[in-house]
């Protein structure tokens, strides 16, 4: 099963649900050291933060038209997810203020299966709605038409909270598993979801392997990190 990409640090993922005042750089410089894995008491808040951070994706935008429906169906999604695939590995970060996340599985974890992935329907019917569930299911089937088969460290989501972007956090939520690639000799994989969050994947050692689309969706660019970010 896969799922979506955000942004890192400020990327057009603006969300413009967000009201809370903007971090200083010094707030945010705390939150970027305090990088920890998630308790499973974060995830309330983390999966909210996902949520406000997707919400002005292109590729989710697409997904989901519903602006007004939008914010929700992106938190019930995620929690979904999260509960059903991603924590099983315990590799989801996030900060001492839960200004973010991110979410990887660990090598040869990311592909579900035909048959889980039925029994997973009906939960994904009731997350997404049955209006924009095609949409995304068209677009889960074409990420996992290009993901790669060799092992690696998949990122199916990261996202910074609207308050806190643009200020190192997004960069510090991929360190802890990009070091972890260095230190294994193991590459790592994502989907980008804008050219701006492309280039901040490529000063973090990843280059993009192709461009793909759903019908007349934005591109999705699939990305892939050698250890070492070479």
């Amino acid at each position: 099963m896969h799922g979506f990409r955000g942004g890192l640090e400020g990327m057009d993922i603006a969300g413009s649900t967000q009201t809370q005042a903007a971090a200083t750089p010094a707030q945010a410089a705390e939150q970027a050291g305090s990088v920890r894995l998630a308790k499973p008491a974060d995830r309330p808040r983390l999966l909210r933060a996902l949520a406000e951070a997707f919400y002005d994706d292109p590729c989710m935008s697409w997904v989901f038209r519903d602006g007004d429906r939008r914010l929700d169906q992106l938190e019930r999604i995620f929690r979904y997810f999260g509960e059903r695939v991603w924590f099983d590995d315990d590799l989801t970060y996030t900060t001492d203020a839960v200004a973010g996340a991110s979410i990887w599985v660990a090598p040869e974890r990311w592909h579900v299966g035909a048959f889980r992935e039925l029994l997973m329907l009906p939960g994904m019917i009731s997350s997404a709605g049955l209006r924009d569930l095609p949409r995304m299911l068209r677009f889960i089937a074409r990420m996992e038409s290009e993901h790669p088969r060799q092992p690696h460290y998949y990122l199916p989501v990261i996202g910074v909270a609207p308050a806190w972007q643009g200020k190192g956090i997004g960069t510090a939520l991929l360190a802890p598993i990009l070091a972890r690639c260095d230190r294994e000799g193991m590459p790592a994989y994502l989907e980008a979801s804008s050219p701006r969050n492309r280039a901040c994947y490529e000063r973090n050692g990843f280059t993009a392997t192709g461009e793909m689309r759903v019908s007349d969706s934005p591109p999705l660019w699939p990305m892939w990190r050698e250890p070492g970010g070479a």
